[in-house]
């Protein structure tokens, strides 16, 4: 045996593997990844095969995409065997499941079946490359001749260089792809919509064959998960009166997050550092949740580390980054509006109904005669001179879902479960499991709140009564427009320190018993010792509750209602500008305090604290004097106070 089969596994394939298996009658179904994004894919078709114990899963890589970063792990999270390439394409199987057609695929030994990793095939990409053959053409199918299949990234970097007459065939659907010596590739190729049907007829005859109408499994998840759409939402930090703006890129140069590849790629704009200041700047931070999908090609191709490097600024001002395997399609469903481009989550979200901005739209990429071609051509464009809000509100309240997108997803709803086990057991020539085909529902993510260390620029107006009106922008690029008094909120692990300095309100996050802290009241006293130009420090204790500690050193809990979710922080800001505006302590106890953001109420009942021992006397210092604060302004404090407009300050 040589040094590359020394890496082969022996339980439960192997020479000798009968001799060490416990079950050794049973099928072989191998699961073929070419990148982390057509794993995804598998995945979702992987249960069909569950409580069949003739049935042994096996999965390999390809090798053959440009994306291989996280695919060693995300194989490794399945629990399956895992063959290496070779002893792939040197195994005899039943079945063999891909979601792409990166590698040797012809010479796998056994019936091939392949999946679309999106909404169908619509994208143009050159002829596959054969610089990138596999490592070896010993283990062949019977013919002598069999392509390699490039990656993905490869065939698109080479499309550009094609001459305009000649545009590259359509992924999935032409010759090139789907023939090896003339002859289908795949036994199976499964399709979602008839549509999708006509388009291989006229653009390889000699596949149709082979195709399967079978629906959409990724699809069919999601209008499982349709119900639990409230669930998501409060998952991923979205309160009452909240909307969720999603952003959403596919990958290469000409999506949403691309820098457009200049005039070669035929131009493009680099839309999202322009516009993610926009969005910190002109949506309040309390009615409206941001968060962003990203192809999971951007992330293992530049790396996690590198994408929250390049939005770290957006991430401190409260942007989510949704998981790209697990939870977008939870994100896609949860969300009110999605800016996107051509990739199939934005297509995905439109045939939910919701309403889609389209932040990029190079057509030229696309199949002309495919759905989303027909969607891109007429979908609402973000205009980069317009007020994004008024864009944004404008359409969620206007809104008439398009019926083609959901037509088009899937001519099938629901049925993807049952269509597909039924083709992957008749290939196999083997009875199906006496169950029902099921497909497992969307997990609950891990709950995503709000997590703002950018300074806020808050306004506030005292309204008749106990009622304080809030709007806060995390780390606006230009001081926001509207009515009211104005001040800064500072967290106190801002990346910027000397943004403390500056507050009039330093709050954390943190458990009431941490013992780095102590008790809240004293971390309370210890920030106005610290900052004396502060007026309110707040120790967000929960997502309903804080402890504030006022100048005059007043120790006051602040508890959200029953019906009450806003940041507790927006909670300490409205008491802030309580008493900034003359207002009593007395009758905020007696009272509570309703905070209002947008069109939301959010009841607060305000309770005095017994006051425990305190470092230093904090909290009988006196307030700063009108002219303690001519000072400090004079020496570059411009802070926004109440009563007070003040130009934007950095992060």
């Amino acid at each position: 045996m040589d040094e590359e089969q020394d890496q082969w596994i022996r339980v439960p394939v192997g020479d000798d593997a009968a001799r060490w298996a416990t079950r050794v009658r049973c099928r072989r179904v191998l699961f073929v990844v070419h990148n982390v994004t057509s794993a995804t894919r598998l995945l979702d078709v992987l249960p069909l095969f569950h409580d069949d114990l003739g049935v042994q899963l096996l999965a390999t890589c390809t090798g053959s995409s440009a994306f291989r970063s996280g695919v060693a792990d995300l194989l490794a999270d399945t629990g399956l065997p895992v063959l290496p390439w070779e002893q792939a394409l040197a195994t005899p199987v039943d079945l063999a499941i891909s979601a792409s057609f990166g590698g040797e695929l012809g010479a796998i030994q056994g019936p091939l079946i392949i999946l679309s990793h999106g909404i169908g095939y619509t994208k143009r990409l050159a002829t596959p490359s054969t610089e990138h053959r596999a490592p070896s053409t010993e283990h062949r199918a019977p013919s002598t001749e069999h392509r390699v299949r490039s990656s993905d990234a490869d065939a698109d970097a080479d499309a550009a260089a094609l001459p305009r007459s000649a545009p590259p065939p359509v992924f999935g659907l032409a010759p090139d792809w789907l023939l090896a010596d003339g002859v289908p590739l795949a036994d199976a190729l499964v399709l979602s919509h008839p549509e999708q049907f006509e388009r291989l007829a006229a653009a390889c005859p000699e596949a149709l064959p082979t195709a399967v109408l079978a629906g959409d499994p990724c699809f069919d998840r999601m209008l499982a998960a349709r119900p639990y759409r409230d669930r998501f939402r409060r998952a991923l930090g979205v309160g009452r009166g909240q909307r969720l703006v999603l952003l959403n890129s596919t990958w290469s140069p000409r999506s949403l997050l691309g820098d457009g590849n200049g005039e070669e790629a035929g131009g493009g704009d680099d839309a999202l550092p322009a516009l993610l200041p926009r969005l910190a700047s002109e949506l309040p931070a309390d009615e409206y949740r941001v968060a962003a999908v990203l192809h999971p090609n951007i992330w293992h191709g530049h790396g996690p580390g590198q994408i929250r490097a390049w939005l770290d600024r957006a991430g401190r001002a409260g942007l989510a980054l949704i998981d790209p395997l697990e939870d977008w399609r939870q994100a896609l469903l949860a969300a009110d509006v999605v800016i996107g481009d051509h990739g199939s989550v934005t297509y995905y979200a439109a045939a939910l109904g919701t309403p889609v901005l389209l932040g990029a739209a190079p057509l030229d990429s696309l199949d002309p005669d495919a759905p989303i071609a027909d969607f891109i051509r007429t979908a609402p464009g973000l205009d980069a001179r317009a007020p994004l809000r008024g864009q944004v509100d404008a359409l969620i309240e206007n809104h008439i879902p398009q019926p083609g997108p959901m037509r088009f997803t899937s001519s099938v709803p629901g049925e993807a479960a049952v269509r597909l086990r039924r083709a992957f057991y008749g290939l196999m020539a083997a009875p199906e499991p006496p169950g029902p085909a099921l497909l497992l529902p969307l997990p609950l993510p891990d709950p995503e709140p709000a997590h703002r260390t950018a300074p806020l620029y808050v306004l506030t107006r005292v309204l008749a009564g106990p009622e304080v009106v809030v709007t806060r922008y995390a780390d606006p690029a230009r001081e926001p427009a509207g009515a009211g008094d104005a001040h800064l909120a500072v967290h106190e692990d801002t990346r910027d320190p000397g943004q403390l300095g500056l507050a009039d309100v330093v709050f954390r996050n943190g458990a009431p018993d941490d013992p780095r802290f102590g008790p809240p009241g004293r971390w309370a006293a210890e920030v106005l010792d610290r900052h004396p130009h502060c007026a309110l420090a707040a120790y967000v204790t929960g997502p309903s509750s804080c402890v504030v500690r006022t100048r005059d050193g007043a120790l006051l809990r602040l508890t959200a209602g029953a019906e009450a979710d806003a940041d507790p922080a927006v909670y300490a800001s409205a008491v802030h500008a309580w008493l900034a505006a003359g207002r009593t302590l007395a009758a905020l106890v007696e009272d509570g305090l309703t905070v209002r953001t947008g069109s939301t109420d959010h009841h607060v009942v305000v309770a005095a604290e017994a006051d425990g021992p305190t470092t230093g006397g904090t909290r009988q210092r006196p307030s700063p004097t009108p002219a303690d604060r001519s000072t400090a302004h004079a020496n570059g404090a411009d802070t926004p106070r109440a009563g007070r407009r003040s130009p934007r300050t950095g992060s």
